[in-house]
């Protein structure tokens, strides 16, 4: 049996989740790096083209590419899966009634976080492998746009039967609040702003885009709200109480959701400019990204200092004590790696300050690329911590 199956968290969702974004990451390659006329993202046919018409240079980066999404929207799926089945037991056994009356209870919102997450990698593969989608992707999107408020709906449910019971009788423990551990809710709902953010900038049709507009709107909203008292909260504690060693990886979790909020809004900046005749320039989008990875930036310069000063690496990542919260450690690290890509070339080389596939747009492309690097590392080692039996496979089976 392994570590994850003997002691499992809804945690473990990030596991899902983290090899989602990595597909993530590698579809920017294909997102920046891949000429797309006609429509707002690269689809099979561009990518057909660089295979049959490219440089080998060209060929190998779209084949890297899409080896890169394919197999890690497989690790995805299979960890979402795996994930369903060991909660649905979780919620059946008798931990699990004190874990939902602690402050662990809002954990279960990890799971609507990757079901968005799976559904956004679903429409990256349906772009990178399948012939002639464009032609019918209207249809998708409101489909697209039921299914996220679906798994919307669902994150209020958990989160209303989190802090439904705390704010009648009480019974939170502030004190053991001591991380940013109660960010994840705002995440999950990101997550979902982020996907309902889709067809605005993807569709031709102005009321499928004005809906997109106004769900989108409605999430980015509730997330800023929750990020906002979750984060007072937790600061709080962590200056009373000093940080939660173990819980110590969420105090980067603003990093992601700084990238997810940021996708969010080019894409509803892209609806309004198309459909609604709201332009912003160049320069506004390049202040809005370099805000967002400002804060990223310092947020993972804290958390580092954190990890480090509590021993993090040695207690959780190298020695016995390992932890279903290390997943959280892949997060930022993909986020960071994301958002530079579109700080680069959204922000960047629209303004006309970096020439794209210039020197300098390779190096900073390198920093974005490194990040991924390290992150797929982590994933890695993680998989044999957490999954790998003696001489089995690195990922549940």
């Amino acid at each position: 049996m392994s570590l994850a199956d003997s002691r499992y968290s809804p945690l473990y969702f990030l596991a899902s989740l983290g090899a989602g974004g990595l597909a993530v990451t590698f579809f920017m390659w294909l997102m920046f790096w891949v000429p797309h006329p006609g429509q707002p993202v690269p689809i099979f046919e561009d990518n057909l083209a660089l295979l049959t018409q490219g440089t080998v240079l060209q060929q190998a980066m779209v084949l890297g590419a899409m080896a890169g999404i394919a197999t890690f929207a497989f690790l995805n799926i299979k960890l979402l899966i795996w994930n369903l089945r060991q909660f649905a037991a979780f919620r059946r056994s008798e931990a699990y009634e004190g874990f939902a009356a602690s402050n662990a209870g809002s954990q279960v919102l990890a799971m609507p976080l990757a079901l968005a997450m799976s559904i956004n990698v679903g429409f990256i593969i349906g772009l990178t492998f399948v012939p002639g989608l464009w032609g019918i992707v209207e249809y998708l999107f409101p489909l697209a746009l039921l299914a996220f408020l679906a798994i919307g709906a669902l994150a209020f449910r958990m989160l209303g039967q989190f802090i439904g019971p705390r704010l009648a009788q009480g019974g939170f423990n502030c004190a053991a609040n001591n991380s940013f551990a109660q960010l994840l809710p705002a995440f999950a709902l990101s997550m979902v702003a982020v996907g309902l953010a889709a067809p605005s900038a993807m569709s031709g049709n102005a009321t499928v885009a004005g809906i997109s507009l106004i769900l989108s709107s409605f999430f980015l909203v509730a997330t800023l709200i929750l990020a906002l008292f979750g984060a007072i909260l937790g600061l709080r504690s962590m200056l009373e109480n000093g940080v939660n060693a173990e819980a110590a990886p969420t105090l980067m979790v603003v990093v992601p959701l700084m990238t997810v909020m940021g996708i969010a809004m080019l894409r509803m900046n892209h609806g309004l400019h198309v459909h609604f005749d709201v332009h912003g320039g160049p320069g506004e989008t390049l202040t809005m990204l370099t805000r967002l990875l400002s804060v990223e930036i310092l947020f993972v310069l804290f958390g580092l200092l954190v990890l480090s000063r509590v021993g993090y690496a040695t207690r959780f990542l190298s020695g016995e004590g390992a932890s279903a919260g290390s997943y959280a450690l892949v997060c930022p690290g993909v986020a960071l790696s994301v958002l530079t890509h579109f700080w680069l070339n959204k922000g960047l080389v629209a303004a006309g300050l970096v020439a794209k596939f210039g020197v300098t747009y390779w190096a900073i492309s390198g920093v974005a690329v490194a990040l991924q690097v390290a992150m797929i590392a982590l994933v890695w080692h993680l998989a044999r911590q957490h999954f790998t039996e003696a001489g089995g496979p690195a990922v549940p089976a």
